[in-house]
């Protein structure tokens, strides 16, 4: 196994670190760490495999996060089987009517409107 080094926070993981498979073969590189920013809940990895595929890697498939790169817990060969990740998220901007809605219609999501 390549050595690593110690383990750190998701966040702390940069585009172009090395993903490496359970097995020890290096699949990939960081494309982007995909979080619940508000939350705080890391949600998985996105890498380009040596094909220049995206591929995504969901938090319960990624075992460790380190100063030099990520280490899967699928082997190399189900690494390369993954699918890419989704489209965007929907984005929300506030809604012109909110001032109109008064507390109840806001706190049930109403002063924003889904794009």
């Amino acid at each position: 196994m390549v050595d690593i080094g110690h383990a750190v926070h998701y966040s702390a993981v940069r585009p172009g670190m090395p993903v490496y498979s359970s097995d020890g073969a290096e699949v990939g590189r960081v494309e982007a760490i995909l979080d619940n920013y508000r939350e705080h809940i890391f949600d998985g990895v996105v890498f380009v495999d040596g094909g220049g595929e995206l591929r995504f890697a969901d938090a319960p498939e990624v075992e460790r996060t380190a100063e030099h790169g990520v280490v899967l817990s699928i082997e190399a060969e189900k690494a390369q089987r993954l699918g890419p990740p989704e489209r965007g998220h929907p984005k929300f901007k506030p809604s012109r009517r909110s001032g109109r809605l008064g507390r109840l219609g806001r706190l049930f999501g109403g002063g924003w409107k889904r794009h």
